[in-house]
């Protein structure tokens, strides 16, 4: 259906998957239900640990907890649509739960690399600033920087969103993914709209390529100051500050790849899309916590306690 400004009206789009041969989409199924049994348990265990042991009390296992929650979120936004594609002949979303999608996929988002930015803030001090610490990083202060991470992500996700839904939307109503997001939108969009491509570039890549800059120069500052410490202590927070790295990697690699250059089609999007939305988010609190031996040993306790 046409309006007066032959702008089409789209109540719904169709989504063409990962693939479009049935036994290839059991075998997607079996494995992302499988992954999904095992990996969110273990997040939620890191989440009751950490809440359940006095002795992981620090900002630093505060902060894991919130980032084992917010993958959790996270990487909940798309899977279950996509699983029960996996048995639709045709499978379809309509405007609104598209748009859900694209707020709550970038929100999350957003508050995750903030999240990251923190965590780097708090080994910063830790490191540079021992003797102020507690006085820098205690408590009240934490919780003032996560309302401040999932609010900034808010502001991100809101953004976003407000641009999509003034999209004039001309074509075929067909997305090329699993999920709907803003630069799969920007394809189906009539002429003339460099403005809002514009204004999404520059809150989009220009964030999460913003964000992991930020956080590559506060690691190496932090991995510098590291030589001015004894060994032991030098071993125990390189091995938190390479953990601390390799998500950072895990996780802003694929965004990058995605967001970087505005629009494009990008070779494997698909394939990468699947590790930046659900498997890499599900797996960075167990990157943290296999390199950790407090929260293991108290895990283990909490497993033995009930088990």
């Amino acid at each position: 259906e046409m309006d007066h400004e032959n702008y089409t009206v789209v109540t719904e789009f169709v989504l063409l998957g990962l693939s479009q041969n049935h036994e290839v989409q059991m075998i997607l199924f079996l494995f992302f239900l499988l992954f999904y049994m095992i990996i969110l348990p273990g997040n939620i265990l890191i989440i009751l640990t950490i809440r359940g042991d006095s002795q992981l009390g620090s900002p630093m296992y505060f902060f894991l907890a919130n980032l084992a929650f917010l993958d959790i979120c996270y990487s909940s936004v798309t899977p279950p649509k996509m699983l029960a594609d996996f048995f639709s002949h045709r499978k379809t979303i309509s405007y609104s739960a598209c748009m859900a999608q694209l707020f709550f996929l970038h929100f999350l988002g957003a508050a995750e690399a903030f999240l990251l930015m923190v965590m780097a803030y708090d080994r910063y001090v830790a490191i540079c600033k021992p003797l102020h610490y507690n006085r820098l990083v205690n408590r009240g202060i934490c919780c003032v920087l996560v309302g401040a991470t999932w609010g900034g992500g808010f502001i991100h996700g809101i953004i976003l969103f407000g641009l999509s839904i003034h999209l004039p939307l001309c074509g075929p109503n067909i997305l090329d993914n699993f999920f709907c997001d803003v630069h799969q939108l920007v394809k189906l969009a009539c002429a003339n709209t460099y403005i809002v491509e514009l204004l999404m570039f520059l809150n989009n890549g220009v964030v999460i390529i913003m964000c992991f800059t930020l956080l590559l120069i506060s690691y190496t500052v932090l991995l510098l100051n590291l030589w001015t410490q004894s060994f032991k202590t030098k071993n125990k927070v390189a091995s938190t500050c390479v953990s601390h790295i390799i998500v950072v990697f895990v996780m802003c690699g694929p965004a990058i790849y995605i967001y970087g250059l505005p629009f494009q089609a990008v070779p494997k999007e698909k394939v990468v899309a699947v590790f930046h939305t659900i498997i890499f988010p599900l797996t960075n609190p167990m990157i943290y916590t296999l390199r950790n031996k407090e929260i293991k040993g108290s895990m283990w306790k909490l497993v033995r306690k009930y088990i």
